[in-house]
């Protein structure tokens, strides 16, 4: 078989300096140093500034950096490991997962996709908590836990009016049920604005949105809709070695 044009393509320039840039990273700089500007940066590798962007920008979609407003391009920590196995069923605030906080609780209007997979009317309103996990002192991921009135029936408006108290109450409440499983979806999407403000991120910036169902002998108690930047965590699956995913 006869070579191709893409085989036989130069590696482009940017990438070369990504790599030089991504050992320098090691051994130059600590976790979360601010890089110098791109002028300086330009210079000292001998490239144009367009190429240098370039390089950077695919660092950024690799974790290696992160760019915060107000801050510059920072040295970005590890990835966080997100779980996504269904071995150890536990309810949010339970366990490993008090990492998350608790922000806010109301009662709304779930998705369609969200009202299905609870097997509630469309129009019925149902519990929603909002909660934020941090890593780093940043936040890297934002969830929203959709909970139908029936699943928490001891739960009253005088018990939990709103805010964090109702979020507190949700989850107190859910863990009075008993958990027979869970399943979990994961896929890859761009950040929408509400997400973006929470996340620190630019809409459209590249997110991993995990998809939770809580199971229990009524059928599906709960649904969770998580979303992580992609730059900051990758997948880890339990129990089953150094089985990873990173994205």
């Amino acid at each position: 078989m006869g070579t191709t044009q893409l085989e036989t393509a130069p590696e482009p320039k940017y990438w070369h300096l990504k790599t030089v840039i991504s050992e320098a990273l090691d051994s130059d700089f600590a976790v979360g140093e601010i890089l110098p500007n791109e002028r300086e940066l330009a210079a000292r590798f001998g490239v144009a500034r367009a190429t240098l962007r370039q390089a950077l920008e695919q660092l950024e979609l690799e974790g290696r950096l992160q760019r915060r407003r107000g801050v510059g391009t920072t040295v970005a920590p590890p990835r966080m490991g997100v779980d996504v196995s269904t071995t150890q069923h536990q309810w949010p605030g339970v366990g490993e997962d008090t990492a998350w906080q608790a922000v806010d609780g109301t009662r709304a209007i779930a998705p369609p996709a969200v009202s299905r997979l609870l097997d509630v009317e469309a129009d019925e309103p149902v519990h929603v908590v909002r909660r934020l996990r941090l890593g780093h002192g940043q936040p890297v991921a934002a969830e929203l836990l959709y909970v139908p009135a029936s699943s928490v029936p001891a739960l009253s408006a005088m018990d939990a009016p709103s805010g964090q108290a109702r979020a507190r109450g949700v989850l107190r409440e859910l863990q009075r049920l008993a958990l027979c499983g869970q399943d979990r979806s994961v896929e890859l999407g761009s950040a929408r604005a509400d997400d973006a403000k929470e996340l620190d991120r630019l809409p459209g910036a590249p997110v991993l949105v995990v998809t939770t169902r809580y199971l229990t002998e009524g059928g599906i108690s709960a649904v969770s809709v998580a979303t992580y930047r992609a730059d900051t965590c990758r997948l880890t699956f339990g129990d089953s070695g150094d089985l990873q995913i990173a994205s």
